[in-house]
């Protein structure tokens, strides 16, 4: 069977017994994605017919995908605006932004750890493990670890990476 593309393997999120799936890809929904174009319309529909309701104009934006129907995902973002996008316009690379005013990025996921950097409300990161309640991330040349509470762009149960 046919690997479906890789803005549909998000990483991290494999089904579990009992999780429903998306029609299309047999993915696990709700899973998360990432805005793949610095141009990318949100629509009323799954069509290119229905009008467009938001542009994104922002690469990376974390996005939440809750139902599919054939090439299109509908979809959520941090501020709860639902709508369709082509599946074209997003990519697994995950990401997420930060939601907390202003939180410390540090070097271990522990709130003993040292800072790395002081990360303002809007920062979008790329991401790169979750796990107890801390994800790595990186962005604006610092790498380090988040409290999962302070971020967008992940399921509150889900572990990944190393």
């Amino acid at each position: 069977m046919p690997q479906p593309p890789a803005a549909q393997q998000p990483a991290g999120q494999q089904p579990e017994a009992g999780q429903r799936l998306g029609a299309s890809t047999g993915l696990p929904l709700p899973r998360f994605a990432s805005v793949r174009a610095s141009e990318a319309k949100l629509r009323t529909g799954p069509g290119l017919r229905y009008p467009t309701e938001w542009v994104y104009r922002f690469r990376d934006m974390p996005v939440e995908i809750v139902e599919e129907y054939d090439a299109w995902r509908k979809v959520r973002d941090w501020e709860g605006t639902e709508g369709w996008m082509h599946q074209s316009l997003l990519a697994g690379q995950r990401s997420v932004i930060v939601m907390a005013e202003e939180t410390l990025l540090r070097r271990e996921p522990a709130e003993a750890a040292a800072g790395v950097a002081r990360v303002q409300r809007g920062v979008v990161a790329r991401l790169d493990a979750c796990r107890q309640g801390w994800c790595a991330v990186a962005a604006g040349g610092y790498r380090g670890w988040l409290p999962r509470t302070a971020v967008y762009g992940v399921l509150a149960d889900e572990t990944f990476g190393s």
